[in-house]
């Protein structure tokens, strides 16, 4: 629970933010929607064949909000993390016009890939795979990325040895997303469509 809350945490703030609510109501309906959650224990009661867990907790969002708008204040409750500062997603929130639900998918999709490099990260540094590992970040980011002459001068390769070292690399990084994609859906074929649906939230 302790994960799930750490990996959603930014999604659900996003969406909460583009419904209309300030900063910090944001950050209340965040953390008692969680504790909700965690009170009743629903990781038992998800079904994956009902469909994604982004998808049931978008709309237990919106029923958290339904039922909490004649709130005129929350208490701060305890039961979920951050999985990365505010600062940052409001910064996007104000870069970004979209509705609550594609600014909720952008934020899922962001922590989505976050964890996955993380991961590949840690497997390059603990020496179960080889390479560069300072390139991941550098081409595994959305925005611009340095060419690869730059990166194969500044790693001591050559531009093929780069590309090789980089299609590998590739294909592990889909192999973590996927991963941890399934764990949110009932089938192989949901994953991909599901991050298919993600990839295309990062590019909207």
């Amino acid at each position: 629970m302790q994960e799930l809350c750490a990996h959603r945490w930014n999604a659900l703030y996003a969406c909460a933010r583009r419904r209309g609510l300030a900063a910090d109501r944001a950050e209340d309906a965040v953390q008692g929607l969680l504790l909700q959650l965690c009170e009743h224990d629903f990781l038992d009661r998800l079904d994956p064949e009902r469909g994604s867990l982004r998808s049931y907790l978008k709309k237990a969002l919106h029923h958290y909000l339904v039922n909490e708008h004649e709130r005129e204040a929350a208490a701060k409750r305890g039961g979920g993390a951050r999985a990365l500062p505010i600062e940052a997603v409001e910064e996007r929130l104000k870069s970004a016009e979209d509705d609550p639900e594609r600014a909720f998918d952008r934020e899922w999709a962001l922590a989505l890939f976050e964890g996955a490099l993380g991961e590949l990260e840690n497997e390059y540094r603990s020496g179960a795979r080889s390479g560069p590992v300072g390139v991941l970040r550098d081409l595994f980011r959305f925005g611009d990325a340095s060419p690869y002459d730059e990166l194969a001068a500044r790693n001591g390769m050559t531009v093929p040895q780069l590309k090789s070292f980089v299609y590998r690399a590739r294909v592990r990084f889909k192999e973590l997303l996927l991963a941890r994609v399934a764990d949110t859906v009932a089938s192989e074929q949901e994953a991909q469509r599901e991050l298919d649906d993600l990839l295309r939230a990062m590019a909207s």
